[in-house]
């Protein structure tokens, strides 16, 4: 696993890319949701307490010394702290917020401290990764490109070298080896913790009635001519004419849909009674798994709907939760334990922040 506190130092140490959500997720231009539905995920109630407020952030002064902080000794270098903030900016799609600077900008020195911290625990206690990790590790982010011409750019831009990029990759093998290490001899949770954790939380195991379709949309725009609208609904007619006479219905998808699930060959997977359009959502509920609509008219244009399975709602019963839950909690028992492992690495450190 990744550890939560890691996430964005090392995503900032060594990745290009900003976040992208899984084909399943995405919501292309034209989908007829409201939104996209997340998956449920088992978690610890709320208290109702409201949280304590918080002191306010030292103000983070405009103009940056070249050494930030120093880590039991070693500099925390202006140049790693920019290339950090650059690529938070660049995961949330525009710069930090003036209101929310001195918050996000004093987390983010606190994460590349940490970072620096974890790096010179690996080292003090001789983890080793093999030549073959970081090569594998190199090919992932080439990958990210589609050609080297266009990696080398990137490198270029953030101002980075093959070599630098290398080491970045060691430092980050290093040191999610080391917390690896050091939650591996955890135990998990038991029956009877699965069990109570399924008992105090009813709310986290009911789920609504829902529908997995799959969809062929040729768009037009409610303000086109009547022009347009009558070449796009003779469009959808000649898909319909061939999907009801039993042309595999993801291949037309891929063929027509004009639509961000067209790759997926037009599936949506699942999703709830509400959460679509009301034209569209109507007719998903009604149809049964195997069936397929006639022309739906949206905001969005025209639509051929299949449903390939249909839920009713209800409560999940404990032994269809019960691997979900272990394996939430056995990922909050090693966050807690790599939260309290840190913290102990902070009170022995001599750390030194300068700004």
């Amino acid at each position: 696993m990744r550890f939560k506190v890691l996430l964005c130092v090392l995503t900032a140490a060594i990745s290009f890319g900003g976040c992208k959500k899984a084909p399943a997720q995405a919501a292309g231009a034209g989908t007829p949701a409201g939104g996209t539905q997340a998956a449920a995920t088992p978690g610890p109630a709320g208290s109702g307490t409201p949280p304590a407020q918080a002191a306010p952030p030292k103000p983070v002064p405009a103009q940056l010394p070249e050494v930030l902080a120093k880590v039991n000794g070693e500099a925390v270098k202006k140049e790693d702290f920019e290339r950090m903030v650059h690529t938070i900016e660049q995961r949330a799609g525009g710069p930090i917020p003036p209101e929310r600077r001195d918050e996000i900008l004093r987390g983010a020195l606190d994460q590349l401290i940490t970072y620096t911290l974890l790096t010179q625990e690996s080292k003090n206690r001789g983890v080793k990764i093999d030549d073959s990790e970081i090569d594998a590790k190199m090919a992932q982010l080439r990958g990210q490109f589609p050609t080297q011409e266009a990696f080398e750019k990137a490198l270029k831009d953030r101002g980075m070298t093959l070599d630098r990029l290398r080491q970045d990759a060691r430092n980050d093998l290093t040191v999610n080896k080391l917390m690896e290490a050091e939650v591996a001899t955890l135990p998990g949770p038991s029956d009877a913790e699965a069990r109570e954790f399924y008992t105090k939380n009813p709310d986290k195991f009911t789920e609504p009635e829902s529908v997995k379709a799959s969809h062929i949309l040729v768009r037009v725009d409610q303000k086109a001519d009547p022009a347009a609208k009558k070449k796009a609904r003779a469009e959808i007619d000649a898909v319909l004419r061939q999907a009801k006479t039993g042309v595999d219905f993801a291949k037309l998808a891929k063929e027509h849909s004009q639509d961000g699930s067209a790759s997926q060959g037009g599936d949506l997977g699942y999703f709830a009674k509400g959460q679509m359009v009301p034209e569209f959502d109507k007719v998903a509920f009604e149809l049964k798994p195997g069936q397929i609509s006639d022309v739906v008219t949206t905001q969005f244009g025209y639509h051929v709907i299949k449903v390939v399975d249909h839920k009713a709602g209800g409560t999940i019963k404990f032994e269809d939760a019960e691997p979900k839950i272990k394996d939430y909690l056995t990922r909050e028992k090693k966050q807690g334990h790599a939260d309290k492992f840190i913290a102990e690495l902070k009170k022995k450190a001599k750390i030194e922040v300068l700004i």
